[in-house]
């Protein structure tokens, strides 16, 4: 495979950074994890060092190349879930860690990907948004049904409001796991969390697929200081992973 990657995981205004990348590569396959854990809970940090750690055990102990993609995520998730909520075992319910995450398998060259809560991937191409995720949020039900604007998604108060996540109830969260996804050369992925695209506009985040061929690590790191940036001083854990497939 010929690809370049890079990563950023930015404080922000917090005291903790509760966020957790991963990147995983062998020969075959690239797996690209991307956690948050949700800072109104008790112990964020440790929920989303388990789910990553959940996450990287299972990849590599899965033989490569994933003849299930589709499956392999689901198992993935289901077993950061499960761990994120033995941690939680014996708080109440209301105060268990919890978190949310994206993941993607890129091999062959195809992408496949999950994820649960407001945690995002988007695939770039030629400089626009070919597609991404669609949150487990409140305001996103409000964005489908046409009850609300794009340009009214920033400012809603219920902006921050997810509906599922890992941890908290021991029944599995939604999530949601594509079909195979053919890449084309120059194509980006982009995995991020929320205080990274919620404070950036589409065509910013577009911009790392747009073909110039200035380092993906200088790029991505410029927009994760516009995300703190733009909303400071109180912006939120900013985290991102990027991969340009090249063929």
């Amino acid at each position: 495979m010929q690809i370049e990657s890079a990563e950023l995981s930015l404080l922000g205004d917090r005291e903790q950074n509760q966020d957790r990348s991963r990147i995983a590569l062998d020969n075959e396959v690239v797996f690209l994890v991307i956690i948050d854990g949700m800072g109104g809970h008790a112990e964020g940090e440790r929920a989303a060092e388990t789910a990553a750690k959940a996450m990287l055990d299972h990849f590599w102990q899965t033989s490569r190349p994933i003849l299930d993609p589709q499956g392999f995520l689901h198992i993935a998730v289901s077993r950061a879930h499960d761990e994120v909520v033995r941690i939680g075992a014996g708080q109440t319910l209301d105060v268990r860690p919890r978190a949310t995450c994206a993941a993607c398998v890129v091999q062959n060259g195809t992408a496949h990907w999950a994820h649960v809560g407001d945690s995002r991937v988007y695939l770039l191409r030629k400089g626009a948004v070919h597609e991404r995720t669609r949150d487990h949020s409140h305001v996103e039900v409000l964005l489908r049904e046409g009850l609300i604007t794009e340009d009214e998604v920033p400012g809603h108060p219920m902006r921050n409001f997810v509906e599922c996540c890992l941890g908290g109830d021991a029944a599995l969260p939604e999530m949601s796991v594509t079909n195979t996804r053919k890449l084309s050369p120059g194509d980006v992925l982009v995995l991020c969390t929320d205080g990274f695209w919620a404070n950036l506009d589409e065509a910013s985040v577009a911009s790392l697929g747009d073909g110039n061929e200035a380092p993906l690590a200088v790029r991505l790191a410029a927009l994760g200081r516009q995300a703190v940036k733009s909303s400071s001083p109180y912006s939120d854990n900013t985290t991102a992973i990027a991969l340009r497939w090249q063929g």
